[in-house]
């Protein structure tokens, strides 16, 4: 059987969990940073879970991680 490739995308946007989620990046922080403010782009800092209605469609792009 040949091995399965992960979408490179995919790999470069989430990473996994210890309990099995998967974590991502914020988005509305790449450009037009001018007119948001200072809190909005402080709040979009960290990192966020994905949803679970949307694990399952990532598991698939990762079937490796």
């Amino acid at each position: 059987m040949p091995k399965l490739k992960s979408n490179r995308g995919a790999a470069k946007r989430f990473r996994r969990t210890g309990k099995g989620g998967f974590k991502r990046a914020q988005s509305h922080l790449n450009h037009i940073l001018t007119k948001k403010s200072p809190k909005r782009k402080r709040k979009l800092r960290g990192t966020a879970q994905v949803a679970e209605c949307d694990v399952k469609g990532v598991r698939r792009m990762l079937p490796y991680s």
